[in-house]
């Protein structure tokens, strides 16, 4: 005969005992799954998030497949923050909006501090957008005719950039003596009387239906719709235009901003840039 018939039946306290007994163990049961759910929020909570200002859809992309595909490595997460300017993201900076921006060079961060006294430091380079001079009617140099319209950036540092590039091609002379940027006062000689008309960078696609040629970067030249075979490129070896992760003084070493800066030199995103963009945009690290 089983155990179980010889057990004496249960007094009423006894019975208490039991469900109270019961009830502990059921509501232990409940804390320690609420306490794992809890765990799992809070593990969530200590992921660090970091905002990056961006200008264009290239460096956005790159951030986005950082952030789709490595960042959870290093407990990540990225937030895109969209500026219509070359202004602001370093200003953004300034004012703790966003912890890092991503749309500049080293050149063009130098001129910033001068600029505005915000300072800010380089950290690791990622690519280069090189640069050409685009036509929708023009096919070589050789046709561009007399008294031809061209747009270029009028910052600093992409003027600099680009007048250097008409010059390259040809299309104009520098003076020997020009200073470190060079501007229009700096033209030894302009065989085809260009016009040479300076907007704001992020304007200059934008002027392509009104002048005969632009300087451009021939991936926003791409995304304008415009088929990206340029007249006169830059060479890819002058990596001082590369673009890179940019941060106040003083923050550089803050995790989640060396979390980043350590990712965005990942050899998968080595193998985006290169599949993506098919040498319109070089990685250089």
């Amino acid at each position: 005969m089983n155990d179980y018939h010889n057990l004496a039946p249960l007094t009423k306290t006894g019975r208490r005992f039991v469900l109270t007994s019961v009830s502990i163990f059921i509501a232990s049961i409940m804390f320690a799954g609420c306490s794992r759910i809890s765990g799992t929020v809070s593990s969530n909570s200590q992921e660090d998030i970091i905002k990056v200002g961006v200008t264009g859809i290239v460096s956005e992309d790159i951030l986005n497949f950082v952030n789709n595909n490595l960042a959870s490595q290093e407990n990540l997460k990225i937030e895109v923050v969209k500026f219509n300017d070359w202004i602001q993201p370093n200003t953004a900076l300034r004012d703790k909006v966003i912890d890092a921006n991503f749309f500049q060079h080293k050149p063009f961060m130098n001129n910033a501090i001068k600029e505005t006294q915000i300072k800010l430091v380089a950290l690791n380079t990622i690519y280069l957008n090189t640069l050409g001079l685009f036509s929708k009617q023009l096919k070589s140099v050789n046709e561009i005719p007399q008294n031809a319209t061209v747009s270029i950036a009028n910052d600093v540092i992409n003027n600099d950039r680009g007048l250097r590039l008409l010059a390259a091609n040809g299309l104009i002379q520098l003076k020997e003596n020009a200073r470190e940027f060079v501007t229009q006062r700096d033209i030894a000689a302009n065989p085809k009387n260009l016009q040479i008309k300076e907007v704001e960078g992020v304007q200059v696609v934008r002027a392509i239906n009104d002048v005969d040629f632009i300087v451009s970067t021939a991936q926003t030249v791409a995304l304008a719709g415009i088929e990206p075979n340029s007249m006169g490129a830059e060479t890819a070896k002058d990596k001082k235009y590369a673009l890179a992760l940019v941060t106040l003084q003083g923050r550089e070493n803050e995790v989640k901003i060396q979390k980043l800066n350590k990712l965005l030199v990942h050899p998968q995103v080595k193998d985006f840039i290169n599949q993506e963009y098919k040498g319109r945009i070089i990685p250089v690290f």
